[in-house]
């Protein structure tokens, strides 16, 4: 079968042994699967590694085949890969064993997967494969950011710094569903646009005096996910008292804190990655239940893969990157 994979420090469209079902198994046929930032990062981690790797987190298509003891699904069933691997029930932190598909484990970009049977929910009704194909991982890091860390209730006031990247898309309509003044911020003019367009109350530019602008606001929540390069800025807006939630740093991970001005700020600092299965069936019926259509850029076919990847890396993109595999 057809894949994209990660082989002698090289990405390429190669061809893999088709995956066969095991106990407790399945063989999804993929029709699309969505990219993250995550995606971009394995290769520099893997190096010069020999073993071919299949890369992908997000992934929807149809059961078709079924190992022995799988009774829950049929096949011709449509699915969507639940990528945060053994952990099932809300929890403080992931459980021992937690990893994220697409390394070690083969991922989705490719035409096939073989995955336990325990990883993989019923496809939204309402929404097309490609769709489908981006919705694990970003929402549900979204969604347990906001609502499980962030302990986000109607009448906040969140701030999302960088409101281009997929997670923030649906960041912005998980907070707006729940009565909450969402205000983001961007480099792009065209992505705040976009960005109020979404549901956004206020969009500010990334580059300007974030405590000036927003001096009159008063900031509940800060989801930050960019690191270095804002997160002081974050806490200089953050109310006394308020909570940060941290799922990501695209910048560089180290920074510089003020103690003293944290402590006496009283602020409340969170880490959050992912989320459990209990929080992915939350966060679908969220989804099924406003009608959430996930915010897509653009859509690749599986070959023009590595093009897909240089985009990514650009991060010029306002929602989610795709790679169609099944037409």
């Amino acid at each position: 079968m057809k894949a994209l994979i990660h082989v002698n420090g090289q990405l390429k469209i190669d061809e893999m042994e088709e995956p066969i079902a095991s106990i407790g198994e399945v063989v999804v046929t993929l029709h699309a699967a969505g990219m993250n930032r995550r995606d971009i990062k394995i290769p520099e981690r893997r190096g010069d590694m020999k073993e071919p790797l299949i890369l992908g987190s997000d992934g929807a298509g149809v059961i078709e085949s079924l190992g022995e003891g799988v009774d829950s699904w049929e096949i011709g069933d449509e699915v969507i890969i639940n990528p945060s691997l053994r952990w099932f029930g809300k929890s403080a932190a992931p459980p021992e064993g937690f990893d994220i598909l697409g390394m070690p484990d083969h991922g989705t970009f490719a035409e096939r997967i073989v995955i336990s049977a325990e990883q993989i929910e019923k496809k939204p009704a309402n929404l097309s494969m490609e769709e489908a194909s981006v919705l694990s991982l970003a929402a549900l890091t979204g969604y347990r950011a906001l609502f499980t860390q962030g302990e986000l209730k109607k009448g906040d006031t969140v701030f999302i710094p960088g409101a281009g990247s997929g997670v923030a898309t649906y960041l912005i309509q998980f907070a707006k569903n729940a009565g909450a003044r969402v205000i983001v911020s961007s480099r792009v003019e065209e992505k705040r646009k976009k960005a109020l367009e979404l549901g956004a109350d206020v969009a500010i530019d990334t580059n300007g005096d974030w405590t000036e602008v927003l001096a009159d606001e008063t900031i509940d929540l800060v989801i930050e996910s960019i690191g270095k390069a804002t997160f002081n800025r974050s806490l200089d807006v953050l109310k006394p008292g308020g909570r940060i939630v941290v799922f990501g740093a695209t910048t560089e991970d180290v920074i510089e804190l003020d103690l003293r001005k944290f402590f006496y700020g009283q602020y409340q600092l969170f880490g959050s990655t992912m989320g459990s299965r209990e929080e992915l069936r939350e966060m679908l019926e969220h989804v099924e239940e406003y009608g959430i259509k996930p915010v897509i850029d653009k859509i690749y076919r599986l070959e023009d893969g590595l093009e897909a990847f240089r985009d990514l890396e650009n991060s010029e993109q306002f929602g989610k990157l795709v790679l169609r595999i099944k037409e």
